[in-house]
């Protein structure tokens, strides 16, 4: 069946999460997740899913959260709001891509916990208000924890996700490098590669909470940019972890567990295309499209240069107007345009390319409000709701 009769378009949850997700991993492809930091760069991911009939993951880590409330709020809270604030944006323009969009928080260490609780808090407040959470998933990243603490408190976390049907991602195993001020660079090797008794331990203590759960187990991955060939990527050791737990569980499924790949920036297109076909659903993307926003802006200014250096006067004439140039609606569409590009070489890289019709039908905000109104009155919802999340944020100071 295909993925556009039982998907809807716009923020995917739930249910509706799960059959995206097992679609894509009974189908042999992967979801391409991209790191956010601004309306912007989350409209370059959408626009790229809607030109490439493909679903989309949108993700926004503890850095990225801070950097949308602003770089001078030193409040302990900015994570959370900042998170939050990039969310509802997304559910006020998602629908309007016509594609499904799985709205997830990035890697969460040990010391990041009480992020992950105030974009908890989020979720519960738009459950209780609207039938859904806010987020579609979130990530919590122990691996630098003991496995047995590690497994523990995410089976605490999971427990609670499970009552609003929140997707929780778990890495097992340390993925290397460096990435949003969480250094892995002298990281054991050993601890680089996670044993298939690992990830079934994992299997087993989550499964029987619930289905919606992925495991980042490392294969030899490493945060950063890298020629291909520089990182010695090991993605047979994933179908091992799925054959081990296949044999262990007795499960009719192929795949039967929902892996994600981290670090990919460093790896081959062969390397990208084994692990998809050993089951991974979702794949990190950071480092490439940070360039390739930059990247787009480079060349503007390389080919504008003598039009934006002063607000008057360029190669036209000395009293000539440079507004036109200088407009940062112009400049910074230039480095979304070279993002959407980048965006859609991982799209067809790991194979959703076309997977999803785009919807025609008229696009809406999404606040879980099934009456009838306008998309400014779908906006002041999103608004109130979102006051009411920093409202409750800011009680837990």
């Amino acid at each position: 069946m295909s993925l556009t009769d039982i998907v809807p378009p716009g923020v995917v949850t739930g249910d509706n999460l799960l059959k995206l997700l097992e679609h894509a991993r009974d189908n042999g492809y992967a979801i391409p997740a991209v790191n956010c930091t601004s309306s912007s760069t989350a409209n370059a991911c959408l626009e790229a899913a809607a030109k490439n009939n493909s679903p989309i993951m949108i993700q926004v880590s503890n850095g990225g959260g801070k950097f949308v409330v602003g770089k001078s709020v030193s409040d302990p809270n900015a994570a959370a709001a900042g998170s939050v604030a990039l969310a509802y944006h997304v559910r006020s323009v998602a629908k309007y891509y016509g594609v499904p969009v799985v709205l997830h928080s990035d890697h969460c260490a040990k010391k990041l916990l009480p992020w992950f609780d105030g974009m908890l808090e989020a979720d519960k407040v738009f459950y209780e208000k609207f039938g859904e959470p806010l987020f579609s998933s979130h990530m919590l990243d122990l691996s630098e924890e003991p496995d047995e603490e590690n497994i523990a408190i995410c089976v605490k976390y999971f427990t609670e996700m499970a009552k609003m049907k929140i997707w929780l991602e778990m890495e097992i195993g340390i993925t290397g490098g460096e990435e949003d001020g969480v250094n892995n660079e002298d990281v054991d090797p050993e601890k680089l590669y996670t044993t298939p008794e690992q990830v079934y331990s994992v299997y087993e203590a989550l499964s029987k909470i619930g289905p919606m759960f992925s495991i980042a187990a490392a294969f030899g991955n490493v945060h950063g940019v890298y020629k291909p060939g520089n990182v010695k990527l090991s993605p047979e050791k994933l179908l091992a972890h799925q054959m081990y737990t296949k044999e262990k569980i007795s499960s009719p499924l192929e795949r039967p567990i929902f892996l994600v790949m981290h670090g990919g920036s460093g790896s081959t297109d062969a390397e990208i295309s084994e692990a998809v076909t050993n089951g991974v659903i979702k794949m990190n993307i950071d480092t490439d499209t940070q360039w390739a926003y930059w990247d787009g802006l480079r060349g503007f200014e390389a080919d504008k240069h003598d039009y934006l250096q002063g607000q008057i006067g360029n190669p036209d004439g000395a009293d000539k107007p440079n507004k036109k140039y200088y407009d940062p609606r112009v400049w910074i569409r230039k480095a979304e345009e070279s993002m959407v590009a980048r965006v859609g070489v991982s799209i067809e890289k790991l194979g959703s390319k076309g997977k999803y019709t785009k919807s025609t039908e008229p696009g809406e905000p999404q606040f879980g409000t099934k009456k009838k109104t306008t998309p400014i009155t779908y906006i002041s919802l999103g608004l109130l709701a979102a006051l009411t999340g920093t409202v409750l944020l800011r009680k837990k100071k």
